[in-house]
């Protein structure tokens, strides 16, 4: 969420900020600022009675410890009115601080500077690419291949849960099993703490990292207890620290997490959701920051290279892309898109998002740090990315790695695994 700060102080620059994620924000911009003109005002009136009431409260104790009843009996009728009227300014400063947060959470972060301009998935830039595209023979989707060597069966899934639910089988299960693991492991190896959050939050933890109000319709929701399964574990790992005051001395702050992921994905069909291209529940290892805000581009570019050496750990043909302002998501300020190359689908799948959301999260988290200089509390910026999301990982790697005598599992995993080959 944008602070009344910045949106006061640099109201042109966040219209046309706000323009290149192609968001219509002046007349929203401009009635936010008259809100809280008028919150202002209120508040302002109700501490000038809350003050009067103070020094009439006084005047009535040192009426009564002199004997004058009678004025002090006028005063006491005043202090009623005044009360009335405080609890009525109250009733409608309430109001209208509610209705400024109701208008404020409609506003998405700013893009980055070197955001690019676009509206679309094909004006995204292309900054690296990196691997090498096999060439290959008689090549198969892994639809096909999953079904061959019998180790993920969507059939099943759609049996016990509905379309979107895959079973993973031996060899699959344990090849799943071993890219978590290893994703973990590398995490590790670069200074984050794992964490094992739970799969369901309330609506704050939902609000806090921007999934609410603004992707409920993609979420699954348990009406009953209103909780919400988590899309992904930078929910409720970013959420620790939700209503928190860090040291300075605190940062950096890493964190891992291996979750279970769910998403509607309402509205999603044809070929390019066919097998584990698009599912309703996904494995995923996040990694998410939270670090100060002159170091935080810092930590993106960490995070960048972080992935960039998982892929590269996997032999995967990939490439990088810097997202344009149409194709970034509500909560970022600047996002890296990171794609796999699949080759018996010949198409580039994504695998991975690396964000920063600078104060943009912590704001609606109340998530800030204090200053070891002036001791003042600051919001903290806010990261996270996939470090990797599993199931078109999964996609890559067989299709890849298939060869006429069964799919070759890639050298860094067979520790995992304990098997080099996948075989019928």
């Amino acid at each position: 969420m944008l602070t009344l700060k910045v949106i006061r102080e640099n109201k042109d620059r966040v219209i046309e900020r706000l323009k290149v994620k192609h968001f219509v924000s002046e007349s929203i911009i401009n009635e936010i600022i008259l809100i809280d003109d008028r919150r202002k005002e209120l508040q302002f009136e109700k501490d000038n009675f809350l003050n009067k009431l103070n020094e009439i409260s006084k005047e009535i104790g040192q009426l009564l410890s002199k004997g004058i009843k009678e004025k002090a009996d006028e005063l006491k009728v005043e202090t009623v009115e005044l009360k009335e009227r405080i609890k009525s300014l109250e009733s409608e400063l309430s109001e209208s601080e509610k209705l400024l947060t109701e208008k404020l959470v409609l506003l998405p972060n700013l893009p980055h500077e070197s955001v690019p301009i676009g509206r679309k998935a094909e004006d995204n830039i292309c900054e690296k690419t990196g691997g090498k595209i096999p060439e290959l023979k008689n090549k198969k989707p892994h639809w096909e291949l999953i079904r061959d060597y019998n180790i993920i069966d969507f059939e099943l899934g759609t049996k016990i849960t509905g379309a979107g639910f895959p079973i993973y089988i031996g060899k699959g299960a344990k090849l799943q099993r071993a890219l978590i693991s290893f994703f973990l492991d590398e995490a590790e190896a670069a200074g984050y703490l794992e964490i094992m959050p739970p799969l369901m939050v309330n609506e704050d933890s939902g609000f806090g990292t921007g999934q609410l109000p603004d992707k409920e319709g993609q979420m699954y929701h348990a009406t009953v207890d209103n909780f919400y399964l988590i899309p992904t574990a930078e929910v409720p790992v970013t959420n620790l620290y939700r209503n928190v005051i860090l040291e300075e001395k605190q940062f950096p702050i890493k964190n891992v997490a291996y979750s279970e992921c769910f998403r509607r994905e309402a509205g999603s069909w044809g070929a390019d959701v066919r097998g584990l291209n698009r599912l309703h529940q996904f494995s995923k290892v996040e990694i998410v920051q939270i670090r100060k805000p002159e170091e935080s581009y810092q930590a993106l570019e960490e995070m960048k290279v972080h992935v960039e050496g998982l892929l590269q750990k996997l032999e995967l043909p990939y490439r990088i892309l810097r997202l344009c302002g149409g194709d970034m998501s509500f909560t970022s300020a600047l996002t890296f898109d990171f794609e796999v190359f699949s080759a018996a689908q010949e198409r580039w799948l994504e695998v991975s998002s690396v964000s920063n959301f600078e104060e943009f999260q912590a704001n609606r988290l109340k998530l800030r740090y204090k200053s070891t200089d002036d001791k003042k509390a600051k919001l903290a910026h806010t990261l996270n990315g996939s470090a990797l999301a599993l199931p078109r990982i999964m996609a890559a790697l067989l299709e890849n790695n298939q060869t006429a005598e069964g799919i070759i599992i890639p050298e860094v995993l067979r520790k995992y695994t304990k098997f080099d080959m996948i075989k019928g």
